[in-house]
């Protein structure tokens, strides 16, 4: 990886109309304002159709994408929808914030009169699109017709336990059944995939890269554990025998109790790693370099008994290590992998990142202890690592200020030299650009400065995250020509 930099912003903070980001003229724009940056990376989260308190990083399947960011004009310009239909739709009142439940009211009936449009138009190509797709889409489009049938309910409470436990002849019903709600859900891909790709052509055409983020879990209530059981540890009925989080730590006193089934490791060896070669291949289609979520679970993972309330009585097992890891370095050797090696680590997390040869993180909020001790201070680094402001678990960096103790802020105003006249978040930031590290990341709200109610997650906290929104304009000619004179004095300008 080469000497450069690159800015943090989920596609569903753009300020696109009608509710959230999307793929039409604000991803462009943005682009735009990139490439005058001087950067090279554009970092996203992940695109997966958000579940569960609208995260990300807990979605009806790992190889979908998320609706919500498929762009309405593109559609409306493609005569699928007619803007007197876009505008009749409530999306909220705060352009700075995201309104999931006027997002979930609205865009799936948008979405399903485009497909009464589009679908014989482009039934050759979905077809098609389909093909490309049948390890994992006709398992999502019926899982999700389904849910659409029950209420939206978790498929672990669908009443139907032949359903539930895939018995074939059921699975044959209810895909004649609900003929016309998987046909929906499978077009909703193909113009998403269409719409990203188009978008991804254009980023490339400037010079940028995407930096996606790989999720270790795949969520409870999925299309991926649904008609995958064989390979996470459940009990006959499909209940987990025990979920993933993390222990106690300086996010939380009760650890983090993600909720996630954890992996028979065992069996996904016994066929070498199948499942995960696909999925890293899914998103070797979405992005450039792969960030691995919480890759010292590769190592060993904190497993909670089912049904637990807290993390806390929880217990460390083995993960595969380099006999996963190895795999997909050699499948997919042209795709560049960053190791989200942030947490509780051990010596042996250390040595498992040595030997994949993968860069880990470091993070400037985390470099701040008052006896200077910690490893994510820039005179610790070495050139083959990608150093952080803050990721989209941190507060911005003027947040950060309010809320660490007075000897942190001292610490960092002495070890930085920050000064008033440089501004506290611009002198971490020149701190970061000047660093060692071969790549350097900034989140969106500390290059505009931004403080209270702009943090994009709360790691623990169950709702209200993941709806931060950057206000029209504020990717400005003026702040990119700030930046692009901060990398260029960093060399890292393209």
């Amino acid at each position: 990886m080469k000497r450069s930099s690159g800015i943090l912003l989920p596609i569903s903070s753009l300020p696109s109309p009608y509710g959230i980001g999307t793929f039409g003229k604000a991803s462009r724009h943005f682009v735009d304002f990139l490439k005058r940056s001087g950067q090279r990376y554009w970092q996203v989260l992940p695109l997966g159709p958000t579940s569960y308190g609208d995260s990300p990083y807990q979605s009806f399947s790992t190889f979908a994408g998320n609706p919500y960011l498929i762009d309405l004009d593109l559609l409306a310009e493609d005569g699928l929808l007619t803007n007197e239909e876009i505008q009749s739709c409530e999306w909220g009142e705060d352009p700075e914030h995201v309104d999931y439940y006027r997002i979930y009211e609205s865009r799936l009936g948008l979405l399903a009169k485009a497909k009464t449009r589009g679908f014989d138009r482009d039934r050759r190509k979905v077809a098609a699109f389909i093909r490309e797709n049948e390890s994992w889409l006709p398992d999502y489009a019926l899982f999700m017709a389904c849910k659409r049938y029950f209420e939206m309910k978790s498929w672990l409470e669908w009443p139907d336990e032949k359903l539930r436990l895939r018995n074939p002849e059921t699975l044959e019903f209810y895909r004649e059944k609900l003929k016309a709600d998987i046909e929906l859900f499978e077009y909703v891909q193909y113009l998403f995939f269409l719409q990203w790709k188009a978008l991804r052509a254009y980023i490339h055409r400037n010079g940028i890269r995407v930096i996606g983020d790989l999720p270790i879990y795949v969520a409870l209530d999925s299309a991926d554990l649904w008609s995958n059981p064989q390979y996470f540890e459940l009990d006959s009925k499909g209940f987990p025998l025990e979920v993933s989080g993390v222990p106690p730590d300086y996010f939380t006193a009760e650890g983090q109790l993600w909720g996630n089934p954890v992996y028979d490791w065992e069996k996904m060896k016994a066929d070498g790693y199948d499942w995960w070669i696909r999925r890293v291949g899914g998103a070797a289609k979405l992005y450039d370099v792969l960030r691995l979520d919480h890759f010292r679970g590769f190592e060993s993972y904190w497993a909670v008994p089912y049904g637990e309330k807290t993390a806390v009585r929880g217990e460390w097992k083995k993960g595969p290590g380099m006999d996963l890891l190895s795999k997909l370095k050699a499948h997919f050797p042209k795709l560049i992998f960053i190791a989200e090696d942030l947490g509780i680590l051990t010596p042996a997390v250390g040595e498992l990142l040595q030997e994949s040869g993968w860069p880990g993180m470091k993070v400037l909020e985390f470099a701040c202890n008052p006896d200077g001790s910690s490893v994510y201070l820039p005179h610790c680094y070495d050139r083959h690592c990608v150093c952080y402001t803050g990721t989209h678990d941190n507060s911005p960096l003027l947040l950060w200020k309010k809320e660490a103790s007075p000897d942190e802020i001292g610490f960092a105003v002495r070890y930085f030299g920050l000064t008033e006249e440089e501004g506290f978040g611009y002198g971490i930031i020149r701190a970061g650009m000047e660093s060692k590290a071969d790549l350097f990341v900034t989140t969106m709200q500390d290059y505009l400065e931004l403080s209270d109610g702009c943090r994009l997650n709360r790691p623990g906290v169950a709702s209200g995250n993941w709806q931060w929104r950057m206000f029209p304009g504020k990717d400005s000619d003026e702040l990119a020509a700030k930046i692009h004179r901060m990398t260029k004095k960093g060399k890292r300008s393209i």
